[in-house]
């Protein structure tokens, strides 16, 4: 049912310079946060994560099995009968995978981790229409003792990743066929893919062949040997190696390159803020050693999606280090530092954004600008 078309191009959707980074691995390509120019990131910039090469998949032989000692009758769905059989439902979430800025943490630690090279840009967000994935479940005939519930993708290695039922049946938990209006491109799980509100990227399998629901708890090397905490502040639960990472961190960006070359003049700064399953309900920003400002957050604002922000600055020639922290509704704020962990997962600290602010040139008139402007 699944074959790989060109074995020398791991993914199917071009990835330009201009506005993607390559992580290195070939199947990894951050969006550059200075080439997302509205609240939704176009589909052609979006970050790609993926643990094999895309598959390619023949929707008219697809079939998504349900089956597992957690349903008293296993069923399968066809395409067609997702698409006409239930009620369709959009959100609007943002993914972001737990590596995220893996860079920056090593050069705050001062040692590299082993591991996808994130640098910001492991985060976007889209609208994403398909079937609340409890819907499909019930046809199943969930059983008193089911706790777990897994999908499993049909890529190479079969890339699979347990959450609580709770959380499977939750308003926001989606089977996704579509993605910013449009059919689900191959390199983002066409035919269809979870989206799991809030939590890390992993969860949000792609390529969904089956989803077992279990009557115990289901330990594979996506929740025991990665995806996990490995480090002193964080105690292992056997048999995982270390905390189980579920619901993000409060973080931010800055809409900029790094490092950021501004001209001498009147300008908006923008930038994202996300807090996972948390609403983000304030970010500060601060240049070089002045005090902490609020930043405007600009609507929507929601659970389960990034804010934007922005603030005015009329930034003076020389070298400045611009620092943004978020707050989430639950008091959880950015810290200066973040826990060391073998992997590398969870960097939330607060950066300090390289920029360099250009000398006037003896023709040039400064005006107003609605934005940051980098190069």
């Amino acid at each position: 049912m699944t074959t790989v078309s060109d074995p020398a191009r791991k993914l199917v959707k071009p990835t330009p310079p201009e506005l993607m980074e390559d992580a290195g691995t070939g199947l990894d390509y951050g969006t550059r946060p200075d080439r997302v120019p509205g609240y939704l990131t176009p589909t052609d910039r979006f970050f790609v994560r993926s643990h094999a090469a895309t598959p390619q998949i023949d929707a008219a032989t697809w079939a998504l099995c349900i089956d597992g000692k957690g349903v008293r009758e296993p069923i399968a769905y066809t395409y067609d009968e997702l698409w006409n059989c239930f009620p369709l439902t959009s959100v609007v979430r943002t993914i972001e995978c737990a590596g995220n800025r893996r860079t920056l943490f090593g050069a705050e630690v001062g040692k590299p981790f082993r591991g996808t090279g994130w640098g910001r840009g492991a985060i976007s967000t889209a609208e994403w229409t398909g079937v609340r994935l409890r819907d499909l479940l019930e046809p199943a005939g969930i059983t008193p003792d089911a706790c777990e519930v897994m999908p499993e993708g049909l890529d190479e290695i079969r890339a699979r990743r347990p959450m609580p039922l709770a959380k499977a049946c939750a308003d926001d938990t989606l089977v996704a066929l579509t993605m910013n209006g449009e059919v689900l491109p191959p390199d983002h799980g066409f035919p269809a893919r979870m989206v799991v509100s809030g939590w890390l990227g992993a969860a949000s399998i792609k390529w969904l062949g089956r989803i077992e629901v279990s009557d115990s708890a289901i330990h594979v090397p996506w929740n025991t040997d990665d995806y996990v905490l490995i480090g002193p502040d964080f105690p292992r639960r056997l048999p995982a190696r270390g905390a189980v990472i579920t619901a993000l961190t409060v973080t931010s960006l800055v809409e900029l390159p790094w490092p950021a070359h501004l001209r001498p003049e009147p300008q908006m700064i923008r930038g994202r803020a996300f807090a996972g399953e948390n609403l983000v309900t304030a970010v500060q920003y601060r240049i070089d050693d002045d005090p902490w400002q609020d930043a405007q957050i600009t609507p929507p604002i929601m659970t389960g999606a990034w804010v934007r922000w922005q603030f005015p600055w009329n930034p003076h020639p020389g070298h400045h280090t611009l620092r943004v922290r978020a707050r989430d509704d639950q008091g959880n704020t950015q810290p200066d530092s973040t826990p060391w962990n073998e992997l590398g997962y969870l960097h939330s600290s607060v950066l300090a954004h390289p920029i360099h602010v250009a000398h006037p040139s003896p023709t040039h008139k400064p005006h107003d600008r609605t934005r940051g402007t980098g190069t």
